[in-house]
């Protein structure tokens, strides 16, 4: 098998072309950038879609220098774009600064982070801005300030547009300038309690960067959400948005289904391209199929030893599940229904709307969907419009984004049933109380967000969940044991206490719940369920059979007291 080293978590141009990794040629996102003349472009992609490698290729096509950063390009698509095209090659300053580490749980430390990557920046072209010998007193002064974080608050809110006035004293020409992640701040500002003040110094840095400019060449943003204009980017007229409905750019950021094909074929993995397909497959830009980058080379990654490797999410660990975990805590009985139906491979129609804030998120249910939309927790299978407003047909991508809602379910339903007083069922179950049980179990049933198309094994773990902190009693769980184990078993830690026996079944129909306690119950005594539990000494006995029915539980008992 050829084999070139798989670029995870390098995402310098510079970096992955010298070390030789393996690259899918994305270049040609230069020419289309040029040939749409955008003076300040948004990218807005999901979290692990290339955003930042993209950016880091921008910053080496652009940036004057010694003639080295060329070579980076031979044998690349861009290269055979045009001269029209690399003329602009090594033409400007570049400004390059990365918003992605400020995930800070205070406003005043993700302040100071901001302040470091400017600093950082300025640091980069401090050499030639001091060489150059052409800034004022004042200039260098207030220069050397940001540079070594000293600045005042002041010095930062406009620090990119000085910057820029700085590169253009020196070199002559206007500055490019790169803005990576752009909201990551905002999001954990407004995940931590600070939103207001992080969009206040955001705002300041931005309007003065990209709208009142002269200095400004264009500009190149990229971020997960797109973010209404009247709260960041206000009065930019010549503000190009870029998102996942844009059909131009729509195969630079991901993997298409052709470049995928040819990456398997090339690690010898073309056997493995249905099980990629399922898992890392499903999002749509523009009319584009594209795949998950990341998760992408991560598998290959695994399969170096074994082609074979098992699937893995591996989006989900790197990838922030704030909003599907809001998504879930906020639900109501609709949106637990839609959440269901999307576990189930269904769809659901949303309005759409990009001209959003954080802020909004909590306001409507529709804005937390519209964020998951955006976030690549969804993806579009149809659209239509009504008058003004635009539908969108949704439903999850794949098999790993779906695991994701899956575990922020079961963790969110592990969560909220601990904080549950759940006595009641617990003395229900040890004093024979059916109906009480079939109460409190329908009850909590309701208020569950269920998956597995109501399967056995999603009401064996909902009832196993609901017994974890009985308290004294041993709760044994053998459903994974195979044939001759009952689904759930109750143990006082000593023989002179009770135990309980609980087999589990499903009805198709409402009526026929109590029949299906009667088949549970009957299944307890042919397998004789209870022979080990009286080997070991028990004699206070209790069995149920527990019926379920979508959200609906009946509970039937056969307690028996065994006698010495």
């Amino acid at each position: 098998m050829a084999w070139k080293p798989l670029p995870i978590g390098v995402d310098d141009f510079k970096d992955l072309i010298k070390n030789k990794y393996f690259f899918i040629d994305k270049t040609l996102f230069i020419k289309e950038l040029l040939d749409m003349k955008g003076k300040v472009n948004l990218f807005t992609r999901p979290r692990r879609f290339g955003k930042t490698l993209n950016m880091s290729m921008l910053r080496y096509f652009f940036e004057k220098g010694n003639g080295e950063n060329a070579k980076l390009f031979q044998g690349l698509k861009i290269m055979d774009a045009g001269n029209e095209y690399l003329d602009y090659m090594g033409k400007y300053p570049v400004i390059s600064i990365s918003l992605k580490s400020m995930k800070q749980s205070s406003f005043e430390l993700s302040f100071e982070m901001l302040k470091k990557a400017v600093s950082e920046e300025f640091l980069r072209h401090w050499r030639e801005v001091e060489e150059s010998g052409k800034l004022t007193d004042a200039q260098r002064e207030r220069f050397l300030r940001i540079r070594d974080v000293k600045g005042s608050d002041a010095d930062y809110a406009d620090a990119l547009k000085f910057l820029s006035e700085c590169l253009n004293v020196c070199y002559g020409v206007s500055a490019v300038i790169l803005i990576d992640e752009y909201d990551v701040p905002l999001e954990n500002a407004y995940f931590a309690g600070f939103y207001e003040e992080m969009v206040s110094v955001i705002r300041s840095l931005f309007e003065s960067a990209l709208k009142t400019n002269e200095y400004l060449e264009f500009a190149v943003v990229t971020g997960c959400l797109r973010i209404s204009k009247e709260s960041i980017f206000t009065g930019l007229n010549n503000f190009k948005i870029n998102s996942i409905t844009t059909q131009l750019y729509a195969e630079y950021f991901g993997f298409t289904s052709e470049e995928v094909e040819q990456t398997l074929e090339f690690y010898d993995l073309k056997e493995n391209m249905t099980k990629v397909r399922e898992w890392y497959d499903g999002y749509q830009f523009g009319t584009t199929e594209v795949y998950n980058p990341w998760s992408v080379i991560n598998y290959l990654q695994d399969c170096f030893k074994n082609k074979n490797s098992l699937m893995h999410p591996y989006w989900s660990n790197t990838s922030s599940n704030s909003i599907v975990r809001r998504l879930v805590e906020n639900a109501d009985i609709s949106a637990k229904q839609e959440i269901e139906a999307l576990i189930e491979g269904g769809t659901i129609t949303k309005p759409i709307h990009e001209d959003i804030t954080y802020d909004d998120m909590d306001s409507t249910q529709d804005n937390l969907w519209n964020f998951l939309f955006f976030t690549g927790y969804l993806k579009k299978i149809s659209e239509r419009q009504e008058g003004e407003t635009i539908y969108i047909e949704m439903a999850i991508p794949n098999r790993e984004v779906r695991y994701i809602y899956k575990r922020t379910v079961l963790r969110w339903f592990e969560e909220k049933t601990e904080q549950k007083e759940l006595t009641p069922l617990y003395e229900s179950i040890l004093n024979g109380d059916t109906g009480k049980m079939s109460e409190i179990l329908s009850e909590n049933l309701m208020e569950t967000i269920s998956f597995y198309d109501y399967q056995e094994s999603y009401y064996h773990g909902f009832l196993a969940g609901m017994l974890k902190n009985i308290g004294n009693y041993i709760v044994l769980s053998n459903r994974e044991s195979g044939n001759g184990r009952p689904d759930i078993l109750l143990k006082y830690p000593s023989v002179r206490g009770k135990a309980v026996i609980m087999e589990i079944k499903v009805s198709k129909t409402y009526r026929g719940l109590e029949e299906k306690c009667d088949e549970a119950l009957r299944q307890i005594e042919e397998q004789r369920y209870d022979e080990a539990l009286r080997e070991e000494g028990y004699e206070d006995i209790l069995k149920y059979g527990v019926a379920f029915y979508r959200k609906e539980c009946m509970v039937k008992s056969a307690s028996a007291q065994i006698k010495k």
